[in-house]
């Protein structure tokens, strides 16, 4: 695994349901195209499942 990850909001959350926006908040993401970066943990991971289809990950 990698030791960062690099997450960057791709699709609007307009619509999704209140878990799914609260994940992609906690991910730190604001608008689109936002990019924020993490430390490869086993709870970043889960988090990045729920909102897969939102979000592009680059592994750094």
């Amino acid at each position: 695994m990698a030791d960062k990850l690099i997450v960057t909001l791709r699709r609007s959350i307009i619509g999704e349901k209140p878990k799914t926006r609260a994940n992609v908040r906690a991910l730190g993401l604001r608008k689109l195209h936002h990019s924020v970066e993490h430390n490869d943990t086993p709870d970043v991971r889960g988090m990045l499942h729920k909102v897969r289809h939102l979000v592009e990950v680059e592994e750094k």
